[in-house]
């Protein structure tokens, strides 16, 4: 699933840093200047499941497959960008392509990296962002607005969905942004064609200095304090040495690494797992000798969805799925073992997939 997850956040407060760390199948280009990022740099990052490598310890397959999702790092947004500042339009309409914001907020100071906004304010800084993304949104409502108004006399359809509208309208002209608004699921079908840029999930990283990576500092906290109504997660992390980390080929040299800055896992997986829950996303597995691997579903789809992840075939020409929970497989710690204690299931059509299932589907097309 081509699922994605935009960086973004204003000019040099680690975006591209982040990147190069997340991201095993590209490098962007980190540098100290502004609009270093102009077309967004797109990569795929494995989504870290220690599922899968207990799977495969007990299955010994040919190869390990992990699921992914894509990672884009838009340029650095500047205050005016609704207006077209900075190349704003098109860095906007880069976030309007992407599922979900990773929104890094820089909390550190460092008089040797540029600062256009003065002082460091992290608060500030997620304002100046949210602003833009608002002001944006705001200008797609109110177009689709004039667009509604006459026929809404004549037809109750769009009516009802002038009045949406007309609330998100309003909502945005207090400068809250729409995820904020509590929308019905038919409500949303209101906006759903306008791809509202602050209706999208979004995840705050609080990019620190080294000496605050694990407890954070006064920025973060702010930070933390000021996103508390949108019940949004935020991570505290340090950039520079995330991509240090990853940049690193062996694993000896790694664990040593982190031994030394007192790490038990890369902040990374934490962000990573965090940006997989903001999507609403499954995983679940096959397993067999050819390989062991992961699958990515949103939360709620029913077998015949998950088994066209794999083929369309497999979803035209669903017939049933073979199913172990995650947990009665390695409890028994084999296939053959989890079907003589009766464990693996035949499941039909109407099946929602749970997170950590472990299927095989027969099809016939």
């Amino acid at each position: 699933m081509a699922l994605q997850a935009g960086i973004v956040g204003l000019p040099n407060v680690g975006k591209s840093t982040l990147f190069n760390a997340v991201s095993n199948s590209a490098k962007a280009q980190a540098s100290n200047y502004r609009f270093c990022t102009i077309d967004p740099n797109v990569g795929l990052v494995d989504v870290p499941d220690q599922r899968l490598k207990k799977l495969a310890e007990l299955v010994v397959p040919d190869k390990i497959v992990p699921t992914q999702i894509e990672i884009v790092d838009i340029a650095g947004l500047v205050r005016g960008a609704s207006k077209g500042e900075g190349l704003g339009n098109k860095f906007l309409g880069n976030i309007r392509e992407v599922d979900a914001i990773i929104h890094v907020i820089r909390c550190f100071e460092d008089e040797n990296i540029l600062r256009d906004e003065g002082a460091i304010n992290p608060v500030g800084d997620k304002e100046i962002i949210d602003t833009e993304l608002q002001l944006k949104d705001l200008d797609s409502v109110e177009k689709k607005i004039s667009k509604s108004e006459k026929q809404a006399r004549t037809d109750p359809k769009i009516k009802a969905e002038l009045e949406v509208l007309l609330r998100c309208k309003g909502h945005l002209e207090q400068g809250k942004s729409i995820r904020e608004l509590d929308l019905s699921k038919e409500d949303k079908v209101a906006i759903a064609d306008l791809f509202l840029l602050t209706d999208k999930p979004v995840l705050y990283v609080a990019n620190v200095d080294e000496a605050s990576m694990h407890t954070g500092n006064k920025y973060s906290e702010a930070l933390k304090e000021s996103v508390k109504q949108e019940k949004a997660e935020v991570i505290i992390m340090n950039n520079n040495i995330e991509a240090q980390i990853a940049e690193m080929e062996n694993p000896e040299d790694k664990e040593l690494f982190m031994e030394e800055y007192q790490m038990k896992e890369p902040a990374l997986d934490r962000l990573i797992h965090s940006a997989y829950r903001l999507l609403n996303l499954y995983t679940y597995f096959t397993a067999g000798v050819q390989e062991v691997r992961a699958w990515t579903i949103q939360e709620g789809w029913k077998a015949p969805q998950a088994a066209g992840v794999i083929h369309t075939d497999f979803e035209k020409g669903f017939i049933k799925a073979e199913v172990i929970g995650y947990s009665d497989y390695i409890h028994y710690g084999s296939e053959a073992s989890a079907r003589e204690a009766g464990k693996l299931r035949i499941e039909g059509k109407e099946y929602i997939v749970k997170d950590g299932d472990v299927m095989h589907f027969r099809f016939n097309v």
